[in-house]
C-alpha cells in the first residue's frame, strides 16, 4: 500500500528539502505552495521558492513578489521568487568592479567588458545564478524546510549534473583566457603586477559558484534530506514523460519520493444525468488513464487531486489543496 503525503513526512523527520517536478502546466507551483502551507501549519518554518521565470508563485499567492526578496504570507509561510536575470547583472558588476579595482583601471577596455557581456549569455550562467541562490539560501539554515517550485525544464533534476556543465564551462573560459595572455602580461607589466600576483577574477568567482553547486548536489542526492515529488495528470504524454524521468531519476542516482497526480475529475460525476457529453468522454477518457497510472506508479502514488471548480489561487484555495493533498488516503 503506498505511504501518502502525511505518512511520507511524518516517517522522514531528516527531511528539510522538498522538490517538485514534472513539466509545465501541471500543477507543480500549486502544489509546492500547498506543501509549504501545509509544514508551516505544523509549526515548521518553511521557505518556498522558485527558480521560475514565469513567475508563478507570484501567480499563485496572488501578489507580485517576483525579485523582491523573501515575503511573509502566514505564520512560518515564506516565499521567495528569485529574478536570475537581475541576479546575473549584479553577478556581472560585481566583476567588473573586481577587474577595475585589480588593474588600477578608470574604465574597462572594449573587448573585456563585451567578454563579460557574452560570459553572461551562456546557457549554464543563468541556471548557476539560480542554483547559486539556492544552495545560498539552504547553506545559512534559517529554515525548517526549504520547497522548491523547479522550471520545467528536464524535470528540474537538470541542477544535479550543473557542477560538470560548469567544469566544462570553465575549461572553455580557461581556453579563452588563454588566448587572451598577451593582453594581460602587457597590463599587468603596465601595473607593475607579476604574473604570480594576478588572479583570474571570473575564473574564481566561477569556482566559488561551482563549490556551492556542490554543496547543494550532495544535499539532493541525500534521501534522508531530500524529497523529489513528480506530478502528472491522466494523460498519455504525462505518463510517458513521467516514464521518462523515473529512468533519468535513476541515472542521477536520485530516489524518486512520489508522483502526485493531479486535475482528476471526481468519476462520481458520470452518474449524473445532466452531465455534457464532452464532460462525460473526458472523465472516461481520465478513468481510463488512471487505470494506467496506477499499474506503472502505485507504490509512488501519494495522493490524488481533484480538479477545481476554480484556479487555486489566493491562499484560501492554497488551503483547500493543502487539506486535500495531506487527507488522501490509499483507496481504489
Amino acid at each position: 500500500m503506498p505511504e501518502s503525503m502525511r505518512e511520507f513526512f511524518e516517517k522522514r523527520p531528516e527531511l528539510n528539502c522538498v522538490i517538485f517536478a514534472g513539466k509545465g502546466g501541471l500543477g507543480k507551483t500549486t502544489l509546492s505552495a500547498a506543501t509549504s502551507y501545509w509544514l508551516a501549519k505544523q509549526g515548521k518554518r518553511v521557505l518556498c521558492f522558485s527558480t521560475d521565470p514565469q513567475a508563478s508563485l507570484s501567480d499563485i499567492f496572488e501578489r507580485d513578489i517576483y525579485g523582491k526578496g523573501i515575503q511573509s504570507f502566514a505564520e512560518n509561510l515564506y516565499v521567495l521568487e528569485i529574478d536570475a536575470d537581475k541576479r546575473i547583472k549584479e553577478y556581472q558588476e560585481s566583476i567588473r568592479k573586481k577587474i577595475l579595482d585589480m588593474y588600477n583601471l578608470k574604465e574597462l577596455p572594449k573587448e573585456i567588458d563585451e567578454y563579460i557581456r557574452s560570459a553572461a549569455a551562456e546557457p549554464a550562467m543563468h541556471e548557476s545564478a539560480t542554483y547559486d541562490a539556492m544552495a545560498e539560501l539552504m547553506a545559512k539554515r534559517e529554515y525548517d524546510y526549504y520547497v522548491f517550485d523547479m522550471p520545467p525544464f528536464g524535470h528540474g533534476i537538470r541542477m544535479v549534473s550543473m557542477a560538470l556543465i560548469l567544469d566544462a564551462w570553465i575549461d572553455k573560459i580557461t581556453e579563452a583566457r588563454m588566448k587572451a595572455r598577451e593582453y594581460d602580461e602587457a597590463m599587468a607589466a603596465l601595473r607593475g603586477r607579476t604574473e604570480a600576483e594576478r588572479e583570474d577574477v571570473i575564473l574564481k568567482e566561477l569556482t566559488e559558484i561551482r563549490e556551492k553547486l556542490d554543496f547543494f548536489s550532495n544535499i539532493l542526492t541525500d534521501s534522508k534530506r531530500t524529497a523529489f515529488f513528480m506530478v502528472l495528470i491522466p494523460e498519455k504524454m504525462a505518463i510517458l514523460d513521467t516514464e521518462r524521468a523515473l529512468k533519468m531519476f535513476e541515472s542521477m542516482n536520485i530516489n524518486l519520493s512520489g508522483i502526485i497526480v493531479n486535475q482528476v475529475y471526481p468519476p462520481e460525476l458520470l452518474k449524473r444525468k445532466d452531465l455534457s457529453e464532452f464532460l462525460r468522454h473526458r472523465i472516461e477518457m481520465q478513468q481510463k488513464y488512471m487505470d494506467v497510472i496506477w499499474e506503472k506508479f502505485e507504490p509512488y502514488i501519494r495522493a490524488v487531486i481533484p480538479m477545481y471548480d476554480r484556479e487555486p489561487k489566493g491562499l484560501e484555495m492554497i488551503a483547500k489543496v493543502s487539506e486535500d493533498l495531506f487527507s488522501w488516503k490509499f483507496k481504489r
